[in-house]
């Protein structure tokens, strides 16, 4: 997923919410056929190469880092069926949660919470992100720096960005500009283009920022005189919040929202997602939050929602939405936002979704992990991560022995199938 930039460029520049939108354009378009209609002869990348270099010149890159970067890139074609290739799972609300929110991530993220104590405070202090929210976001984005370098995940950006330049013909001008963001970044002497590794896509670091963002948004927040998303996560941390506040409107002080309990009868239809009250204004109406606590700052303003009929309430505030413009998803946002909180010490939704289940515990989901490989599975690994390799193992494994629907959720249903046996 990736982060945007001062507030000063964002009426002239794409926001990180329109470079969703783009990416999720392109990956469309790359799916309608084989390459897109993309080139592919050496000769024609070559030309297209010496045709970019006056844009890339008059852009502020120098002569010398063009032809250097340039002049040595092969297009990373396989991009183009990036998108295709990947197997693709529909899951519900609570599954995506669950899964996001797995203990290992919470007990993962109560560890980095402690060894980033220091830092997390000053870029709460510095910027007024709630420092939980951070962690939630940190997960969300990269497993806490896990997966930032892994190449089973992440790839040379410049590459990958040069081939989608060159010959993805519908957003070509999105990707010539990111293009030319990451040039002027090796420019700047920030990175080599052997350090800057990402998704196919050219989202980098620890909590993926595109190239724009990078080196418009960016903080050189441990002043060695570079930026960078990568390595140390002083400068994503930093150039996040600073994001959060600028695009999001991030209000200091203010929490995202909080799970709520509704009275008998309550009248649903003031969940319109337009209405904003006070949490005052909506205790009136007898809305209380879901622990039986006080609403700490009865004055902030709040809209009702509810994500699935039935199902958990929230009231959600400006931060909520600050979050969301990271990544212009409910799911995500409050995936995001419930990872903070159980990083936080707090507990699971006190209402269950419709239909779900709870989360299965580090030791249930490694003993999925087990059960399946021994059954002939293979989930590439048995440490309660549940990633690609895992969700195609259990969607295997529910369509033979017929359990539907074969979503590939490493669930408790799962779990109490593969302990009957064969």
């Amino acid at each position: 997923m990736q982060t945007n930039r001062n507030a000063a460029f964002a009426a002239a520049l794409l926001t990180r919410r329109k470079w969703l939108i783009s990416a999720t354009a392109a990956a469309a378009s790359l799916a309608l056929g084989r390459d897109a209609g993309a080139q592919s002869s050496d000769k024609a990348f070559s030309n297209w190469v010496a045709g970019f270099r006056p844009r890339a010149l008059k852009r502020g890159v120098s002569e010398k880092t063009y032809d250097r970067v340039m002049g040595a890139v092969k297009p990373d074609t396989s991009v183009y069926a990036q998108q295709r290739s990947q197997p693709e799972f529909t899951e519900q609300l609570w599954q995506y949660i669950n899964r996001r929110c797995s203990d290992h991530r919470v007990t993962t993220g109560k560890t980095r919470a402690q060894e980033n104590a220091a830092l997390l405070a000053r870029v709460e202090k510095d910027y007024g992100v709630d420092r939980y929210l951070m962690l939630g976001l940190w997960g969300m984005e990269s497993s806490f720096g896990d997966v930032m370098l892994n190449t089973k995940y992440m790839r040379p950006v410049i590459p990958a960005l040069a081939a989608l330049a060159w010959g993805e013909p519908r957003r070509r001008k999105y990707w010539e500009a990111e293009l030319l963001n990451a040039l002027v970044i090796v420019d700047r002497g920030w990175a080599e283009p052997a350090d800057m590794i990402g998704s196919w896509a050219g989202a980098m670091g620890h909590t993926q920022w595109m190239p724009e963002v990078w080196l418009n948004v960016g903080v050189d927040y441990d002043k060695d005189g570079r930026i960078s998303p990568l390595g140390k996560p002083d400068d994503a941390f930093a150039g996040t919040a600073r994001y959060l506040v600028e695009r999001g409107k991030y209000q200091r002080g203010e929490t995202w929202g909080c799970e709520v309990k509704l009275p008998a009868g309550f009248n649903t239809r003031l969940a319109d997602k337009r209405t904003w009250r006070s949490y005052a204004k909506w205790q009136a109406l007898r809305v209380a939050r879901a622990d039986g606590a006080a609403f700490a700052r009865p004055d902030d303003q709040v809209r009702l929602w509810l994500p699935v009929a039935g199902g958990p309430a929230f009231l959600i505030g400006q931060n909520y939405f600050a979050f969301r413009s990271y990544n212009p998803s409910d799911s995500y946002t409050l995936a995001l936002v419930h990872l903070g909180d159980r990083i936080r010490g707090e507990p699971p939704f006190h209402q269950q979704f419709p239909g779900g289940e709870r989360a299965p515990t580090l030791a249930e989901l490694q003993e999925i992990q087990r059960r399946l490989t021994a059954s002939g599975f293979p989930t590439d690994g048995t440490d309660g991560r549940v990633g690609s390799d895992t969700m195609q193992a259990v969607r295997a494994y529910q369509q033979k022995m017929g359990l539907l629907p074969a979503d590939g959720y490493a669930g408790l249903k799962v779990l109490a199938r593969l302990r009957q046996g064969p």
